[in-house]
Formats: structure tokens, C-alpha cells, sequence
């Protein structure tokens, strides 16, 4: 999965062990962030393996484990001005998102979600 604005190693996990899962619907939403605000999108960190994953402090059940979440940094804008127009985007019913002081966290669960 790679697309002009973001490769596949972006997506794998940040411990090294390669960990990937392709989603589609997580990049269309990074794709959508990126023309909203016509800034690059920084992924810190996306697919995680369940060892990472608990030594980050991850949630049991996370989204990163599936490979249906990412944490971002969109350049120079805030995670909330970034939480805000996802929570009012077309699809917003159907994703998760969370905003951090330094990230935000998004993720494709399918349902609404919201922290």
C-alpha cells in the first residue's frame, strides 16, 4: 500500500519486526487528511505487533494491532483542529478518534468512537 503522499513503511510497525496490515479505508482517510489541509501528515506510528504494542502501553483490544489505526501529526496544525473536521467529515459515524496534545489518533473501527 503506498500512495504519492505515503509509503508502505510508514504503515509497519516501529519496532523493526516488519509487522504490516494493508488497510484501504485508513489510507483513504490519511489521503483525505492530507488534501483538507494541504500539509504533510507525519504517521508516528500505525500497524503494531502485540509486543510493541504492550510496551507502548497499548490498549488489549487496539485498533494499531489490526492495523486499523493511526497516530498522527498533521504539519502545523493542531490535534484538535484535526479532531474537529474528522468529527464533522461525511464518514465520521463510521471511524474512531482520539485527541492527544501532540497526535491525533484515528482509526477505522467502523463505528463511531470518540476520546
Amino acid at each position: 500500500m503506498s500512495t504519492d503522499n505515503f509509503s508502505r513503511k510508514e504503515f509497519e510497525c516501529k519496532c523493526g519486526c516488519g509487522g504490516y496490515v494493508e488497510n484501504i479505508a485508513l489510507l483513504i482517510v490519511l489521503e483525505d487528511i492530507r488534501r483538507q489541509f494541504g500539509k504533510s501528515v507525519t504517521i508516528n506510528s500505525s500497524t503494531r505487533c502485540s509486543k510493541h504494542n504492550t510496551e507502548v502501553g497499548g490498549a488489549d483490544y487496539s485498533k494499531h494491532l489490526s492495523g486499523h489505526a493511526a497516530d498522527i501529526v498533521v504539519k502545523d496544525t493542531s490535534p484538535n483542529a484535526v479532531y474537529v473536521y474528522l468529527n464533522n467529515c461525511a464518514y465520521s459515524d463510521l471511524i474512531g478518534i482520539g485527541s492527544y496534545s501532540t497526535f491525533t489518533h484515528i482509526d477505522t473501527r467502523g463505528h463511531r468512537a470518540r476520546w
